[in-house]
Formats: C-alpha cells, structure tokens, sequence
C-alpha cells in the first residue's frame, strides 16, 4: 500500500512538476536603489526599450534580464532529406 502510494505521488510530482515562468514574468527587470544599499526588482519588462524609461526617471537604477526568465521553447521542425 506504501508502495502504491509513493509510486502515486512520485508520478504526480512528475506530471505536476516544474513550468515555465507564468505569464506575467518578463525578460527583464529594472533594478533601482532605494537607498541603505536596498535594491528593488521590477520585472515586468518586455523589452530592455521598455524598462529603460522607468529607469531613466530618476531611480537610480538600471536594467538587468530577468534571471528567473524560462523562455518558451521553440518549435524545431526537422528537415525531411530527400532521396
């Protein structure tokens, strides 16, 4: 019955596992000061055109990518070799 029942949960954890980011989770963050060395990350940026702004209004801060960023993988279509 153990058995059964970490075989169970060993499969749950398999199907249910680790995913990409969520959507809301962006490539890249802005990084500001708010003093005492306390640094915030916003990270809510598409693109690095898009933090910069945020950035440049006075925070004192700068863009980073998102280090927790999954991007999604891409479609790889293999090429059929004709004979």
């Amino acid at each position: 019955m153990i058995r059964i029942m970490f075989a169970t949960a060993a499969c749950a954890a398999l199907a249910f596992g680790q995913q990409p980011a969520a959507a809301e989770e962006a490539p890249w963050c802005a990084v500001t000061s708010r003093g005492d060395g306390d640094m915030h990350w916003s990270c809510q940026y598409r693109s690095i055109d898009e933090c910069r702004p945020n950035v440049l209004a006075g925070n004192r801060g700068w863009c980073n990518p998102n280090p927790y960023f999954v991007a999604a993988p891409a479609d790889v279509r293999r090429s059929v070799k004709r004979r």
